[in-house]
């Protein structure tokens, strides 16, 4: 649920959004985040173009552009650069069989991004406190290429305050968040695997991305990505105040 825009100055691209169907425009969005730098890896760029982020995206906004958009509710969907810079950054944790947590779930889309990476063998929990937003995301879903993995049970969706994690399929290889938090929730490194990535915004004014690193002893390291802005990671009551 990010909020700072990452510009693709490509006008061919753009050229392409109209003259295109959906599939086609999606693609030429992960084609053009991959001219930039932003993804590297073939296997994010495979899930990306496998998932389409129109169908996440409510109607009237314009879902392949690079900027986030509003999902309702004092909420947004992402980017498509900081979506592809978190799978980047959890790629290695996102193996088939892994488990992965995604907190601040939304419409869906990057937890279905998640359930692509890890098959019908992994274990995929979105959490997400607004209940109209979790409804909204498993409707989207069925309708994407995670559809099977819903079905099949390997993708789950819930409403629950994201910030307690969720503990009932813990320990996760993965935890991502998508809202900053004014510190790191500790329930969320109490479920991080040994070994496992956690990857969330932090800050209020000045939020920094970081990477949380569980070592097989326990510890702990962490590490500042990039300066970003996030709505908040808060309450349902706080999120909906004014709404």
């Amino acid at each position: 649920m990010e909020v700072l825009r990452f510009y693709l100055p490509f006008k061919r691209f753009f050229r392409q959004l109209w003259t295109s169907g959906s599939t086609d425009k999606n693609k030429a969005l992960v084609e053009s985040l991959m001219q930039c730098g932003v993804i590297k890896s073939p296997k994010v760029a495979e899930v990306m173009e496998a998932i389409d982020r129109g169908l996440f995206v409510p109607d009237g906004n314009s879902p392949y552009h690079d900027s986030p958009m509003q999902i309702g509710y004092n909420a947004t969907i992402s980017a498509p650069h900081m979506h592809a810079t978190c799978l980047e950054l959890l790629e290695n944790h996102l193996k088939p069989g892994m488990h992965a947590l995604d907190v601040g779930s939304g419409t869906g889309y990057l937890t279905a991004c998640f359930a692509m990476m890890l098959g019908p063998n992994g274990c995929v929990v979105g959490v997400e406190h607004i209940p109209e937003l979790v409804a909204t995301s498993t409707d989207n879903i069925t309708k994407s290429g995670a559809a099977s993995l819903l079905k099949h049970g390997s993708l789950s969706l819930h409403v629950g305050d994201g910030r307690l994690g969720w503990p009932e399929n813990a320990p996760y290889d993965a935890i991502h968040v998508g809202a900053a938090a004014p510190e790191i929730p500790q329930p969320l490194i109490d479920q991080l695997k040994p070994g496992g990535r956690l990857v969330i915004p932090v800050g209020k004014s000045f939020q920094d991305l970081k990477v949380v690193d569980k070592k097989i002893d326990g510890s702990v390291t962490i590490q500042s990505k990039l300066s970003v802005r996030y709505v908040p990671l808060t309450s349902r009551a706080a999120q909906l105040q004014n709404y």
